[in-house]
């Protein structure tokens, strides 16, 4: 089956993500190299490759940025998801007991300021769009037809939003945080019909959250 250029502009910058952060998993800790700095090889690549595809993404274009109504109802959005993303952590919200896998200390726990901005570039900036276009400008559009590109956000169906909200918990340790933030960023898309929406408000949890994390939050939680 071969796969169209829309296709290809959503989910090869994502597969690109998840391979790196899996090949950082699969490497030993005793490697002459600091595995946190893999993290800036993916944000590199990923952001690269959403420029390189950029005219294929026709939902982000000018005339589609929300206006300033849409713009403080994603930023309000944005802010509650942190807010119960960092309360949702019981044991039995949890698909697996969460770890630090990126805590940017050196040996004396000193923050080493390189490895935080590059973290929270990636978490707040590249993430995020990278993150809607595939979950839900794709995969929740492709659930209600194939021929994506054809679907209206706005009517899309209860069925696409319910099925990609769960695959994206699957995705996440928390998975009762992330079903709330799955829901709240397709709520956001299928209200406005505009993806802008939904990554504004990605951004604002990832980019709230790093602030949290470095001000004395739990690494865990990024």
């Amino acid at each position: 089956m071969t796969l169209s250029p829309a296709t290809l502009a959503r989910t090869v910058p994502f597969a690109v993500f998840m391979a790196l952060l899996a090949l950082r998993g699969m490497l030993p800790e005793s490697v002459n190299f600091d595995l946190r700095w893999i993290y800036g090889l993916s944000v590199l690549l990923v952001g690269g490759l959403l420029i390189w595809y950029w005219r294929d993404y026709g939902e982000l274009a000018r005339q589609n940025l929300p206006d300033p109504r849409e713009t403080l109802l994603s930023l309000a959005v944005g802010l509650i998801v942190f807010a119960l993303w960092i309360r949702l952590d019981a044991p039995w919200m949890q698909l697996s007991e969460p770890t630090a896998t990126f805590v940017p200390l050196d040996a004396a726990g000193q923050l080493i300021w390189p490895l935080v901005a590059m973290r929270w570039i990636g978490a707040a900036l590249v993430v995020p769009l990278m993150e809607e276009l595939f979950w839900r400008s794709f995969l929740m559009r492709w659930i209600a037809s194939p021929q994506f590109q054809t679907v209206d956000p706005r009517r899309a169906g209860l069925k696409a939003i319910v099925l990609s909200t769960f695959v994206f918990m699957l995705a996440h340790t928390l998975w009762l945080a992330a079903i709330i933030a799955g829901l709240a960023y397709a709520w956001l898309y299928v209200r406005t019909g505009k993806l802008w929406t939904a990554v504004i408000a990605h951004a604002v949890t990832n980019g709230v959250l790093g602030v949290w994390v470095v001000m004395g939050g739990r690494w865990e939680f990024w």
